[in-house]
């Protein structure tokens, strides 16, 4: 399926205009959408390939860039050291209802596309996991994928970090897909199970994978990444988004004909 990239769209949020990515198939037709989170460093040419890949299956990918506050719109930081502190000084800066708003914002774009089905996902990388995790909280999102999803064990997302995410994972309603690599210094064992056992006493529909991977596996760009991990995890959250949103309502050929001789 082609997929054309060349839309944006500066929402308007309580914080300021954010900047959302809008990557979607180019077939005329209805289909569901995903709110795309990502990792530190906003819209990098590897989170752009992973909406890519989204959208070529069937849905409109709306990414927002999480610290339009802060850096101009449009801003992409680097895969270095400068780029890994500013985006971990501006996790710390911002606050969980600016996070909240910025979510509510990208899903309310997406449901109100005409090119959009209504049926609505998210998926989230690193601190985008996290905040996909928060975003599944509001009852409309009816799938949700979370790679190596950040300090929702500790409670260490936004201004103060003491984000409460543990604490409402009651108001998830929708299916979860929580990825982790046991390689992961971010996220240790005893910080995962404390998640899966909070997830599992409040009975939440969840698929939980760990596999043999560091923190980033997925990004397509520098030496951790594991393309057959990749492969693998990629095929699990199709399969979730593809059973929970559906693909797209274009009309099928009808081959039946109009009148049944026996």
């Amino acid at each position: 399926m082609i997929v054309i990239d060349n839309e944006h769209i500066d929402l308007e949020t309580p914080s300021g205009p954010m900047r959302t990515h809008i990557v979607r198939p180019a077939a005329s037709g209805r289909y569901p959408g995903i709110v795309l989170f990502s990792e530190i460093f906003q819209v990098t040419a590897p989170i752009h390939r992973t909406a890519v890949q989204l959208a070529g299956h069937g849905y409109i990918v709306a990414v927002p860039e999480i610290y339009h506050e802060y850096e101009p719109l449009g801003t992409v930081l680097a895969y270095d050291q400068v780029g890994s502190d500013r985006g971990n000084e501006l996790k710390t800066t911002k606050t969980v209802q600016a996070y909240d708003d910025d979510a509510k914002a990208a899903l309310a774009h997406l449901a109100s596309r005409p090119d959009c089905s209504g049926r609505l996902g998210v998926m989230g990388i690193c601190i985008g996991g996290h905040l996909a995790f928060r975003a599944a909280m509001n009852p409309e999102v009816a799938g949700a994928v979370t790679f190596y999803a950040t300090d929702i064990h500790k409670g260490g997302l936004g201004l103060g970090m003491k984000d409460n995410s543990y604490d409402r994972a009651a108001e998830i309603k929708g299916e979860l897909l929580m990825v982790w690599g046991r390689q992961d210094p971010h996220i240790p064992t005893e910080g995962r199970m404390k998640v899966l056992a909070r997830l599992n006493e409040l009975g939440i529909r969840l698929s939980w994978h760990e596999v043999n991977g560091a923190h980033a596996f997925l990004r397509d760009e520098g030496p951790r990444y594991d393309p057959e991990l990749a492969y693998s995890l990629y095929g699990l959250a199709f399969d979730l988004f593809h059973r929970k949103l559906s693909q797209g309502d274009l009309p099928l050929q009808s081959t039946t004909p109009t009148e049944t001789r026996h």
